[in-house]
């Protein structure tokens, strides 16, 4: 079974900066090898924020480009999102997904609008005070 585990959420004022973790366990042949990062802000649908598609591939969200980074560390099974610049609009529970297919399109999709995707962990929250 594959599980993912977010940290490094936090509170911090706007224009500070945030690195989260998430660490992928149980997916011996990284068979759910697209991994990405969405986010929910509080009372709006979830959205995608940056994905990273068979390991090479990147999408990043258009509101969060220039702000944001998708990286992965494959010795420590981790994904990383980086943050920068944060804003208050970006305050919200982060979530790392994982998922079999490329999850480009799920990552640029309207709030609310993409396909269901595998494997979700708990999430890690983001407040952004100004």
């Amino acid at each position: 079974q594959v599980t993912l585990v977010e940290s490094g959420g936090g509170a911090v004022e706007a224009g500070g900066s945030l690195k989260l973790s998430c660490v992928v366990s149980g997916d011996r042949y990284n068979k759910y090898s697209s991994r990405g990062w969405f986010r929910q802000p509080p009372g709006k649908a979830r959205e995608g924020v940056a994905g990273l598609d068979y390991g090479v591939d990147i999408t990043i969200r258009e509101s969060v480009k220039g702000r944001f980074t998708i990286s992965r560390d494959v010795a420590k099974n981790t994904v990383y999102l980086e943050m920068h610049n944060l804003q208050p609009e970006d305050s919200g529970m982060y979530y790392c997904v994982a998922d079999q297919n490329p999850i480009r399109s799920a990552v640029v999709a309207p709030p609310g609008y993409f396909r269901n995707l595998e494997v979700w962990g708990q999430g890690t929250r983001v407040t952004v005070s100004s």
